[in-house]
């Protein structure tokens, strides 16, 4: 492995195992829940901008809240 792909690949797993990378991940995967969710309710695919925009309007706020205090 080359010095820049060794680089590289050390960086990959370091923003991996980033705590704000972790919040993203989590995030992301609520999101494609409700996306899944929605679609369903809907009887077709909602899309993911129109899942991320109502998830950030209707969860987010609650989700990120129940996150912290399971944190402490």
């Amino acid at each position: 492995m080359s010095a820049s792909a060794s680089n590289s690949f050390e960086s990959n797993e370091l923003l991996k195992n980033s705590s704000l990378y972790r919040e993203f991940q989590a995030e992301r995967e609520e999101i494609l829940k409700h996306k899944w969710l929605e679609s369903e309710k809907a009887g077709y695919d909602i899309g993911f901008e129109w899942a991320l925009t109502d998830w950030i309007m209707k969860h987010r706020s609650k989700w990120r809240k129940s996150r912290q205090l399971s944190a402490h």
